[in-house]
């Protein structure tokens, strides 16, 4: 429901959460048990429940009622977070709006459930119908009828809600915040410039008459959009933490505050650490020397004995690894390893060699096989996962690994061979990323037979490599631990020791057997002491969750290794089964017990089971990493009395790496458990994470580092890494090493308490810092499951880390939602977060993104991969279905605002700049007087007369001619054909429209001669004209106004056109859009009379009027200035001298003849100097783009103007075709100015890569360059023929934004190219003023320009809609200085640069850089934007960004961004966006909004109509597919 009221539905739901409840009779139940469960999910739960056990908070208790208590809290604060808006076809999940819930009665089955925070009964909402109907009358305005009950709404009863809106809606009209851009009232939302489909194909959107309710202070209330924008201000008006004071520079004088370290932060205060060392690892007769001589010994001693059962996915033993199987099979292996392999010469594996193992999770007993085999062959395994795609996630990781440690040969069984992916011919094709290898199948069938004679050679253990084991890094790349055989078997020792295992004891394995802990016990320990395995693979687990359990009851198991995740799961699925009985455990190894969160698990698992023979000292968490193997383990105790070690740290302190013991805020804690003691033979120490390895003290967390036998030795192939991870030699706080032998880093972060007990709170690839705190992602995960638990986000399914945005690294969230959840579901949840982590954490999250259920990258094992989702985040390619970004919560260390200093008198301006060398910055064209030249033209005062004297003179030279699309001549002009139709034309007004001299005629006629012919008509009877571009017959709805507007604006006396635009205007079409009755008399000229007039129009005076100019700005402004005969005359003679025309030229134009630089050239340049000009009207290059270049070849042109438009087309039309144009013989070798006219800073990434582009056909690189002109002067600047080249600088960005211009060299960072917009006309003169003090600047200061020039514009007509408007645009004189000279002020900001270039008249040379409207310039921070600069980087940002606008609204940053690609990826663009505008222009912006290609309206320039859109975004007329209100 998209209507005004939908939306207060929808939002009246969404916060009717964090109002204050009126208090009711009818509550149903106490307000403390709030245990938010909905009717749906109640009812699911609903067996489970009944039994009474507190399962449904699996999660550790303290925490789970820390982070509701922390929610509660913020309840009393009313929560304002804007929702996001989102397209309707982007909501793939039913919305709650078409989801009516059951009456209470079905939820009271069950009376833990309330139904959402509801307290209402059906019967007290329909009480509220009338009570709303006033209220959503009294807000709107309009007649609503009685059916909109909010009988159906879930979420509590309509009224209240309601009201609190109407609280929140007066709220906003009495304390909002003046927008900060100057208001645009509804009057003239009206004049929009609409494309007119001539140069640019995108339809205009339906903006204007867009009636904006104003309220008193400019903000437009009807629309939803501002109400939000309205809501996001109030709320980042509340208090944000204390502010910073210290600043650091940052290269620059913009200052990037820094975090100054708190001085009452926690310090850690205690005494230096002892490393602690674990008991005598005892050394026992029978332990064998190596591991194969153990396998051998089984093998021959007791060859029946079970060492393997492997599950089928229904929990049925699906075969039996005997010891006897296991010794002779791994034989046959080793020996087809060895000798079958390659040639008897030339063998493919030599012993030392490294082998790939790849078995897939549900095969351990062919895994087995091939490993043992691998070790009595002496090769070294590298178990790998199984690829399952060519692309999977990390696989291409995996390749590298292997291709480092030079594999060749990769053992694999007949199942997993089969399910390999194969190419058409049967072959399996290379991974993405992996060396060449051959695969080879490990079954016994396929193997030949040892001979008799042959014996694997069995070694004592040496240190030789035995296996290697691989580990995933944070950033996602795989290294490979090598382990050798010495700590292979004292690993297996230390692990018999601790968990005493004795022969023949069964263990239940729920882990991957191929790496860490499911290896070292189910694969290596266990083959050590004969021990019986029971393997359960994940298939069996996902099938059914108890599996483990029931097989340690069937087989009466002493051992269970297993994770906190089949411990959670077992919890979830149990339901009162009966013939459970645990007693026979005296172990359950929990192998990621050093998990914040696994203590919960074992809590609650040890809450359900214990009535199952559960004993609470059989749980024994472990912790381990891939390079230190097992570093500390729970040793099983028969002693049921001694309780584990228990830690209840406080966060705060933990973020500073200290161990405070529970502070008294109870809410912001973290529980661990103890992981037992150092490992038998081994030392450990903690030092400080970074830098030199110093001790820790005792009650500081550090890096766990150990010092054993039983450890992995190095980082295959990579020295460098292994040096600073395995040969660490931690340091006293004297410096003196405490030991002579290396530890290893353990990548854990913990410290040793009382007793000796090692307790783990976090893994350094887990960490994350944020101004100087230390974060650990685990923790993080954690709180963010305790909302809500169950209902929302699975366990397991959520990713952590931080990116690094501005100098600090950020805290991004993203999960996958159920798929039943509702886009309310997900808003509440995502704020609810929001809070419970700024409350416990105290920290911010920068962004919280949401995916559809299933569409994380995966690991083997079912997990998320980290690293690669953090690579789709950044890349945008992760395609959220929901987003929440709050940088204006986390980003604290922005520039300080920028103050404005005190303005200095302009005495100390001057001496400053002379003390400093530098000079006034001002700079001049030719003199026009000096310039001695043949000019017949200049006798003539009017270019009237200079018509007439060209007629008598040379009356068949040729002065214009227009192409067709074709590229034909379409119709010619010589010099008395124009003559004798202004004659025509001028009887007819005279005649026809009895028109005095004087009055005003509007031209509306499409680009071509007939609108030649009627303005020197007009002319000859002495009327004004005024060219406005004809209405687009396709679009007549929103471009007929402009043309109304124009001709009543300019008091318009007639109106002449021709006869196919005259039944255009009187058209039906054209009545539904504008009053065709007020029209003025309309004449058509396709009819003429044939007689000559009396006498030709000849002024008395020539300042007096010639014609009226009127223009579109780009901030939507319609303005007419008026050009005087003189100024007419001074102009084209300033062309014709720049450009040295004479009639032997030709040039070609194409470009829009209605305003501008582009009416002279069309229609005024040709008669005054004589030459030819080509006429192509741009729209005709819509169906042939390869016009106008194609006529610059044929006529052999050597200067030719465009737009940018025309120029965009071209380059994006003729790409690819530069080949075939070359065979049509398109030759651009003669053009030696190719001019863009513009109204801008010069689009350098354009001209270029047009230069670039059209290079082959001949194009001289420096041939293209721009012009510039404003309304007060068409033309200030224009690159004539002669004189140096166009000159590009780079410049700071950042010293722009201060108003100051600092050049630097290419390439540096925030640079920024500009380039200088063509030469100074003859007769101009410019100076570069300070805007507000109006006082002279010097050299490389930014300031406005302004000009005096004898072809300025003497005046406005009017502006409409501004009828104050400066008269100072054109009289304006300086405050100190040269007072005297009266200057026209551009409303351009630039900047003069004196180069090393000589101009033609052996000046040195000045060049002007126009950097952007003072219009469109954007006040942040107190800093200038221009929002070019912005939008550019946004453009970057994503590859599916095609156009970008940005505008500011209540000092809201709102970027649009225009999406290429599927609306899937709309949500993608949120964080690039926010992202790249925080790091190179260090805002925050406050709104993204992602709409369709062509939602930016363009005007006939190419010039984005940045205040339109700020219009129909307001009055939301936009349509967008995505809106996001950061935080």
């Amino acid at each position: 429901d998209i209507t005004q009221k939908g939306y207060e539905k929808k939002r009246s739901k969404l916060i009717g959460a964090y109002l204050p409840q009126p208090p009711r009779v009818d509550q149903a139940l106490p307000q403390e048990r709030r245990t938010p469960v909905t009717p749906s999910s109640a009812s699911r739960y609903h067996r489970r429940r009944s039994s009474g056990s507190r399962d449904e908070r699996y999660r550790s208790d303290v925490h789970t009622e820390a982070v509701q208590a922390a929610l509660a809290k913020h309840k009393e604060r009313k929560m304002a977070v804007p929702m996001p808006s989102k397209r309707r076809s982007l909501v793939v999940q039913t919305s709650m709006d078409a989801y009516t819930p059951p009456d209470t009665s079905s939820g009271s089955e069950d009376e833990g459930s309330v139904q959402g925070d509801s307290q209402g009964t059906p019967t007290s909402s329909q009480g509220s119908i009338n009570m709303e109907h006033w209220i959503s009358q009294a807000i709107h305005g309009s007649t609503t009828s009685t059916t909109s009950s909010s009988s159906t709404q879930s979420g509590g009863s309509g009224a209240a809600h309601r009201l609190a809106d109407v609280m929140a809606q007066t709220h906003i009209e009495n304390h909002s915040a003046p927008p900060d851009v100057t208001t645009y009232t509804s009057e003239h939302s009206i004049q929009v410039e609409r494309p007119q489909g001539s140069t640019t194909s995108r339809t205009a959107p339906k903006y204007g008459n867009a009636e904006l309710m104003e309220t008193g202070d400019g903000v437009p209330v009807s629309s939803r959009v501002s109400a939000k924008i309205q809501q996001l201000v109030n709320t980042l008006k509340r208090p944000k933490r204390p502010p910073l004071r210290e600043f650091f520079v940052d290269d620059f004088e913009e200052l990037l505050e820094v975090q100054q370290p708190d001085p009452n932060q926690p310090k850690p205060e205690g005494a230096q650490m002892l490393a602690m060392r674990g008991e005598q690892l005892g050394v026992v007769t029978n332990w064998p020397p190596s591991l194969e001589a153990a396998l051998q010994r089984w093998g021959t001693i007791s060859p029946k004995a079970p060492c393997l059962t492997t599950m089928d996915t229904n929990g049925k033993p699906l075969y039996i690894l005997t010891y006897g199987k296991l010794w002779t099979r791994s034989m046959k292996v080793a020996y087809n390893i060895l000798h079958k392999l390659g040639t008897k010469q030339e063998p493919m594996v030599r012993p030392g060699d490294r082998v790939a193992l790849v078995f897939p999770n549900n095969d351990p007993a062919a895994f087995m096989v091939a490993f043992y085999g691998c070790l009595l062959a002496e090769v070294v395994p590298v178990p790998i996962e199984v690829p399952l795609t060519r692309k999977d996630a990390g696989s291409q990781q995996i390749g590298f690994l292997l291709g480092s440690c030079g594999v060749t040969v990769a053992l694999t069984s007949d199942a997993c061979h089969k399910g390999l992916p194969k190419s058409p011919t049967g072959e399996i094709p290379q991974f993405k990323g992996w060396p060449k290898l051959l695969w080879f199948v490990t079954e016994s069938k396929h193997l030949s037979k040892p001979p008799r004679d042959w014996f694997p050679h069995i070694k004592d253990a040496n240190n030789d490599t035995a296996y290697i084991e691989y580990k995933t890094c944070k950033d996602g790349s795989v290294l490979g631990v090598t382990v050798t055989r010495i700590a292979l078997l004292t690993h297996c020792q230390a692990l018999t020791q601790a968990c005493s295992y004795t022969e023949a004891e069964t263990i239940v394995n729920v882990l991957d057997f191929k790496k860490d802990v499911g290896l070292w016990h189910g694969i290596l320990t266990s083959v050590m002491n004969m021990m019986h395995v029971i393997s359960i693979p994940y298939s069996l687990m996902k099938v059914n969750p108890l599996s483990w359990i029931q097989k340690v009851c069937q087989y009466k198991a002493k051992v269970a290794c297993v994770k906190s995740r089949d411990m959670h799961w077992a919890l979830v699925a149990h339901r009162d089964q009966r013939d459970v009985n645990l007693s026979s455990l005296r172990m359950l190894i929990v192998a990621d017990g050093a998990n914040p969160w696994s203590i919960s698990s074992c809590d609650a698992f040890l809450n359900v089971f214990q009535s199952k023979g559960l004993r609470q000292e059989v749980i024994c968490p472990c912790a381990s990493s891939p390079e230190a193997l097992t570093v500390a383990i729970r040793r099983p105790t028969d002693d049921s009395n001694q309780p584990p070690g228990r830690g209840v740290l406080s966060m705060h302190g933990l973020t500073y790496g200290v161990i405070r013991v529970d502070s008294e805020e109870k809410l912001s804690v973290l529980t661990v458990q103890d992981v037992g003691l150092v490992m038998p033979g081994a030392i450990m120490c903690s030092v400080k994470p970074d830098g030199i390895p110093q001790l820790c003290r005792t009650d500081e967390i550090g890096e766990l580092c150990v010092c054993a036998v039983a450890t992995g030795t190095s980082y295959y192939g990579l020295s460098g890494m292994t040096k600073n991870t395995f040969e660490v030699f931690p340091m006293t706080s004297s410096g003196a090493p405490i030991s002579e032998y290396p530890f290893i880093r353990t990548g854990l972060l913990g410290f040793v308490g009382p007793g000796g007990l090692v307790f783990v709170v976090g893994k350094m690839d887990g960490l994350m810092v944020v101004s100087g705190r230390r974060h650990n992602a685990d923790d993080i995960v954690a709180t963010a499951l305790a909302v809500e638990p169950m209902k929302f986000v699975y366990r397991g399914r959520i990713a952590v880390f931080s990116v690094t945005v501005l100098h600090d690294e950020r805290i991004v969230i993203v999960a996958e939602q159920r798929p039943d959840s509702t886009e309310e579901d997900s808003f509440q949840w995502m704020s609810r977060v929001l809070q419970a982590i700024d409350s416990i954490h105290q920290v911010g999250v920068y962004c919280l993104a949401l995916v559809p259920a299933n569409t994380l990258p995966k690991t083997p094992l079912g997990g998320i991969h980290l690293s690669e989702t953090k690579q789709l985040f950044l890349e945008g390619s992760l395609h959220p279905c929901n987003v929440l970004m709050c940088p204006h919560t986390c980003v604290t260390n922005l520039p300080k605002p920028r103050q404005k200093q005190p303005e200095i008198g302009p005495a100390s301006v001057m001496v400053g700049n002379l003390v400093s060398g530098k000079r006034i910055a001002q700079a001049s064209g030719r003199d026009l007087g000096q310039i001695e030249d043949n000019d017949q033209a200049r006798k003539f005062l009017f270019l009237s007369e200079v018509l007439q004297w060209r007629a008598q003179t040379t009356p068949d030279h040729v002065l214009y001619t227009l192409l067709n699309c074709r590229g034909t001549i379409a119709n010619s002009l010589t010099c008395v054909q124009l003559h004798k139709r202004a004659e025509k034309i001028a009887v007819m007004l005279m005649e026809r429209g009895h028109l005095q001299d004087g009055d005003h005629v509007a031209l509306v006629y499409p680009p071509g001669i007939d609108l030649i012919a009627a303005f020197y008509g007009c002319l000859y009877a002495g009327c004004v004209p005024i060219t406005v571009r004809p209405p687009h017959p396709q679009n007549i709805a929103t471009t007929l106004p402009t043309v109304k507007m124009i001709v009543e604006v300019s008091r318009s006396a007639c109106l002449m056109t021709t006869q196919l635009i005259c039944k255009l205007l009187r058209s039906r079409e054209a009545a539904a859009a504008v009053d065709v009755r007020t029209w003025p008399l309309i004449l058509d000229t396709d009819d003429l009379p044939k007689k000559r007039p009396a006498q030709i129009y000849k002024p008395s005076n020539p300042d007096t009027l010639a014609y009226l100019d009127f223009s579109v700005s780009t901030t939507g402004m319609l303005a007419g200035v008026k050009m005087s005969h003189a100024a007419t005359s001074a102009f084209c003679r300033s062309i014709k001298l720049q450009c040295e025309l004479y009639p032997s030229r030709e040039v070609a134009i194409c470009l829009d003849p209605y305003c501008g630089l582009g009416f002279v050239l069309w229609c005024l340049c040709s008669v005054y100097s004589g030459h030819q000009s080509i006429l192509i009207p741009p729209s005709e290059l819509e169906t042939n783009p390869a016009l106008w270049l194609l006529a610059v070849s044929q006529y052999k042109v050597r200067d030719t103007f465009c737009s940018y438009s025309v120029m965009e087309l071209c380059t994006k039309g003729l790409g690819s075709q530069t080949e075939s144009l070359k065979a049509r013989g398109l030759d651009l070798s003669r053009v030696r100015t190719c001019v863009v006219v513009a109204e801008e800073r010069p689009r350098i990434a354009l001209t270029q890569s047009f230069s670039k582009l059209f290079k082959d056909l001949g194009l001289h690189p420096r041939a293209v360059s721009t012009s510039f002109g404003c309304r007060v002067n068409l033309a200030i600047c224009l690159q004539g023929t002669s004189g140096p080249d166009p000159t590009t600088v780079y410049v700071d960005m950042r010293a722009l934004r201060h108003d100051r211009v600092r050049l630097v060299e290419r390439g540096s960072p925030h640079s920024l190219p500009l380039m200088e917009s063509g030469k100074i006309l003859p007769g101009v003169r410019i100076i570069i003023a300070n805007p507000e003090t109006k006082g002279p600047l010097g050299d490389s200061h930014l300031g406005e320009i302004w000009v005096h020039s004898a072809h300025n514009a003497s005046g406005y007509f009017t502006i409409y809609g501004d009828e104050s408007l400066q008269s100072d645009h054109f009289n304006s004189r300086l405050s100190f200085g040269d007072t005297q000279t009266i200057w026209a002020r551009t409303g351009y900001l630039g900047f003069l640069r004196r180069t090393e270039l000589t101009d033609a008249n052996g000046e040195r040379h000045d060049a002007l850089y126009v950097v952007g409207a003072l219009d469109e310039a954007m006040e942040l921070r107190g800093m200038r934007y221009h929002p070019i600069d912005i939008e550019t980087s946004v453009i970057r940002a994503h590859k599916s960004v095609t156009e970008c606008a940005v505008f500011t609204w209540t000092n809201l940053l709102v970027v649009v961004v225009e999406l290429d690609g599927s609306e899937q990826e709309a949500l993608d663009l949120v964080p690039l966006v926010t992202n790249v505008v925080l790091e190179e222009h260090y805002l925050i912006v406050g709104v993204v909004v992602v709409v369709d290609i062509g939602v930016i309206p363009i005007n006939s320039r190419g010039e984005k109509q940045r205040m339109h859109l700020r219009d129909g975004f307001l009055a939301d007329q936009l349509d967008p597919i995505y809106v996001a209100y950061n935080m």
